[in-house]
C-alpha cells in the first residue's frame, strides 16, 4: 500500500489577488483521534467507565447511551464532506468472550435523518466485517468485506490496522502480518457524509453495543498508520494517538523504559486522607504512609504506581435488613444500567426484592411464594430472569416454581413459565457451548426422598425451558455447576434418603450431550456445594449439616461435624480430600477475596442445643489451608452472600430463625 495514498478534494473560491484555484484536503491529514471526540479531557462523560487492565487504561462504554458517544461528521470534514477514498483505522481494544452469533460495533458513521449506515466497522467471536455504503446507477447497497479468524475475542489487548486503498483491504494485528483481502466492490471515491454522525460503539442503537474496553480509534486520512505504528516493543498496546484520560502510567514499564515522568516531581505525604489532584497537581506523587501506597497524579485521578496491599482488618455491622419473614436463602445480582438487588426467599407467603440505594437495601418488589427457599438469577441474551424454589405447594395444592422475567418497561420482574417441582430447594443456571439450562433440586415427594430432579434445556423456538434430563437424587439440597477447561460438571448435595443423612453426593460430567456420573462423596446431611479457584487449584468444599440414622438414638453433638473441602488432583482425574472443618449443621459455604487473600465464610445453623451460633471466616494460608480468622454471632444461619461496590465489600447472611438478614462491611487497612 503507498505510503501517500489519494485524498477528496474540494475547489475553494478563486483567491481575487491571484485568479488561481487552490486545492484543500476535506479533513487534515493528521491523526483524527475518535475518542478524543467523544470523552472530554476529564474522562466525565456519562455512562463511562474508566478501567485499567494487564496495565493498560480502557474505556468501558456499554453503559453509556449511543448518542452520548456521538459527534456530527462535520465536526472533522471541515473542509467539504466526502469520505477519503482511501484511509486507515487504528483500533486498540479488549474483549471479552462473546456468545457465538453476538456483533457488536466499534464505529459507525450514519445518516441521521434515513437511519442509513453509512460505514462501519464491527466484529463476532469468528471475524472483523468492515462495511460502506456503495452506490451506482442501479441503486444504493451495503458492502462487506470480512476477515476471519482475527483472533481478538480472548481478553487481551490488540492493536488493529485496517487500511483501504484502491480496492484493497488490509488488516495488521499487533504488528504481525498483513492480511490482504482484494474486493470484488472496491471503496467509494465520492462518499457523502453530509448530515451524517460518528457514533463510538454502536451502531446508534441499544443492539450490538460494544461490551469490551476500547483505549484508541483513530481515523488516518490518506495513508497507511501501519508504519507509525510497527515494529513496535508492545505491539498489542502500540499507540497513534489516545484521549488525554487514557495517558498514564502502564502497570509494568518494560525493560530499560523510561518513565514518562521525571523523578524530580513533588511528592506528598498523608496518613490516609486522600489530597486533590487537579491541573496543579498533575505528574505530582502522592504516598499514603497508612497503606504503604504510591500514586502518581494524571488526568485528574491518582493512579498506582505501587499498589498497597490491601488486607481485611475486621468486620462490622452495616445494616439491619427486616425481611418479611425467616429467610431461607438470599440472592445477590446487578441489572445493568438499573442497580444492585438482592432477593429473599422467605418462609412464609411472601418473598421480596430489595434494592441497593444510598448504601443500604431499601424494598423494591413483593413477590408471592410458598416457602420459598432460594432464587437464581440468570441471563439469556438481554432476557433477565429470577427462579424461585418453592417447597410448597400453592393455594390448590399444586407445587410449582416460578421463573419471572425482568420488565425493562415495568422495571418489575414478573411471571415467566411456572415449572411442577416436589418440595424444591434449590435452581442452578449455567451455559454449555451456547445452550442454556436449570437444574432444580427436588427434595422429596411426600415422604419419599429419593426421587428425581431435573434439568431443563431453554428452547429457543418456543422460549421456553424444556425438560431434558432426570437424575436420581436423595432429598436433593443443592446443584452448583463449573467448569475445568473443556469440561462441564454439575455436583449435588443429597442430604437424607429416608433412613440417614449419611449418603453419597454425586458430581457429573457432561459427556456425549448428558450429564453421567463422574465421582461419588460420603456426606452427612450435605446442604451445599462450594467450588473456588486459588490460582491454578481448584477446590470443592460441602457444608455437612447433620448425622442421623433413624436405628441410632441422636446425640446433641450430631449437628457438631467436619465439613470438608477436596481439591482437583488433575494427575487422579477425581477430587481428593484436602482439610477436614469442623461445623455446627453447616448450611451453606462463600468463597470471596480481598486483595490478595482469598477467604471461605460458612453458615453455622446449630449447636444441637441453640441457634445463635457463631459463623466463621476462615482465610487461605496455603501449607495451612484454611484458617479461622474471625468469628461472627449469627442466629440460625442460613446462606451468605459477598458483594462489592463502588464503597467497599460485604456480606449478607439471612436466618432462618427471625425475620432479619444483616449486611456486614468488611473494613480493609
Amino acid at each position: 500500500m503507498s505510503a501517500l495514498l489519494r485524498l477528496c478534494f474540494v475547489l475553494p473560491l478563486v483567491a481575487p489577488s491571484h485568479g488561481t484555484q487552490r486545492w484543500e484536503p476535506c479533513t487534515d491529514l493528521r491523526p483524527l483521534d475518535i475518542l478524543a471526540e467523544v470523552v472530554p479531557s476529564d474522562g466525565a462523560t456519562s455512562g463511562i467507565r474508566i478501567v485499567q487492565v494487564h496495565g493498560a487504561r480502557g474505556l468501558q462504554l456499554s453503559a453509556a447511551a449511543p448518542h452520548v458517544m456521538s459527534f456530527p461528521a462535520s465536526r472533522i470534514f471541515s473542509q467539504c464532506d466526502l469520505f477519503p477514498e482511501e484511509f486507515s483505522i487504528v483500533v486498540t481494544l479488549r474483549v471479552p468472550s462473546l456468545p457465538p452469533k453476538r456483533n457488536e460495533y466499534l464505529l459507525t458513521v450514519v445518516a441521521e435523518e434515513s437511519d442509513l449506515l453509512l460505514l462501519g466497522l464491527r466484529f463476532s467471536p469468528a471475524q472483523l466485517h468492515f462495511l460502506f455504503l456503495r452506490k451506482d446507477r442501479a441503486g444504493a447497497w451495503q458492502t462487506r468485506v470480512s476477515f476471519r479468524s482475527p483472533a481478538l475475542v480472548d481478553s487481551h489487548w490488540h492493536t488493529l490496522v485496517l487500511a483501504v486503498s484502491a480496492g484493497v483491504f488490509s488488516l495488521t494485528t499487533d504488528c504481525g502480518l498483513p492480511v490482504d483481502i482484494m474486493a470484488d466492490v472496491p471503496f467509494p471515491a465520492t462518499l457523502s457524509v453530509r448530515g451524517a454522525r460518528f457514533f463510538v460503539g454502536s451502531r446508534r442503537r441499544a443492539k450490538g453495543l460494544f461490551t469490551g474496553l476500547v483505549r484508541q480509534l483513530v481515523l488516518l486520512p490518506g495513508s497507511d498508520a501501519t508504519p507509525r505504528l510497527c515494529p513496535s516493543r508492545n505491539a498489542p498496546l502500540a499507540v497513534l494517538s489516545i484521549p488525554r484520560v487514557l495517558q498514564a502510567l502502564t502497570g509494568k514499564p518494560e525493560d530499560n523504559e523510561v518513565l514518562k515522568y521525571p523523578y524530580e516531581t513533588n511528592i506528598r505525604v498523608t496518613l490516609g486522607p486522600r489530597p486533590p489532584c487537579t491541573e496543579v497537581e498533575d505528574a505530582q506523587f502522592w504516598f499514603d504512609a497508612s497503606r504503604k501506597g504510591l500514586y502518581l497524579c494524571v488526568g485528574n485521578e491518582w493512579v498506582s504506581v505501587l499498589a498497597a496491599k490491601e488486607r481485611l482488618d475486621y468486620v462490622e455491622e452495616h445494616q439491619n435488613l427486616f425481611t418479611n419473614s425467616e429467610t431461607l436463602g438470599i440472592e445477590v445480582f446487578r441489572i445493568p444500567q438499573v442497580g444492585l438487588f438482592v432477593a429473599t426467599a422467605n418462609r412464609k407467603a411472601t418473598s421480596a426484592v430489595y434494592k441497593w440505594t444510598e448504601g443500604k437495601f431499601v424494598s423494591y418488589q413483593n413477590i408471592p411464594t410458598h416457602q420459598a427457599q432460594a432464587w437464581r438469577h440468570f441471563t439469556i441474551g438481554k432476557k433477565i430472569f429470577l427462579a424461585v424454589a418453592n417447597f410448597e405447594p400453592d393455594e390448590k395444592g399444586q407445587e410449582f416454581s416460578v421463573i419471572y422475567k425482568w420488565s425493562h418497561r415495568k422495571l418489575k420482574f414478573t411471571p415467566y413459565q411456572s415449572i411442577a417441582t416436589h418440595s424444591a430447594r434449590d435452581w442452578e443456571a449455567f451455559e454449555v457451548d451456547g445452550e442454556h439450562f436449570l437444574a432444580v433440586a427436588n427434595h422429596r415427594e411426600g415422604d419419599n426422598h429419593n426421587i428425581d430432579s431435573v434439568i431443563y434445556k431453554w428452547n429457543p423456538a418456543t422460549r421456553l425451558f424444556e425438560a431434558n434430563q432426570t437424575i436420581a437424587t436423595s432429598g436433593a439440597y443443592d446443584w452448583e455447576f463449573f467448569s475445568v477447561g473443556p469440561y462441564s460438571f454439575l455436583v449435588v448435595a443429597n442430604t437424607f434418603n429416608g433412613t440417614s443423612t449419611k449418603v453419597h453426593s454425586h458430581l457429573y460430567i457432561r459427556l456425549l450431550g448428558s450429564f453421567q456420573l463422574f465421582q461419588s462423596f460420603p456426606t452427612f446431611g450435605a446442604a451445599d456445594w462450594e467450588v473456588f479457584h486459588i490460582g491454578e487449584r481448584i477446590f470443592l468444599a460441602v457444608a455437612n449439616s447433620h448425622s442421623y440414622d433413624v436405628e441410632m438414638q441422636v446425640q446433641n453433638d450430631s449437628y457438631i461435624i467436619n465439613s470438608v473441602i477436596y481439591e482437583l488432583n488433575v494427575t487422579a482425574q477425581a477430587f481428593v480430600k484436602f482439610q477436614d472443618i469442623l461445623t455446627c449443621s453447616a448450611l451453606d459455604w462463600e468463597f470471596f477475596s480481598v486483595g490478595e487473600d482469598y477467604f471461605l465464610v460458612v453458615a453455622n445453623s446449630f449447636d444441637g442445643r441453640t441457634f445463635s451460633v457463631n459463623s466463621i471466616i476462615y482465610r487461605w494460608q496455603g501449607y495451612e489451608g484454611f484458617v479461622a480468622v474471625h468469628s461472627l454471632p449469627t442466629v440460625g444461619c442460613r446462606d451468605w452472600e459477598a458483594f462489592s461496590t463502588t464503597a467497599g465489600a460485604y456480606l449478607i447472611y439471612s436466618s432462618a430463625k427471625e425475620p432479619l438478614s444483616r449486611v456486614l462491611r468488611l473494613r480493609t487497612r
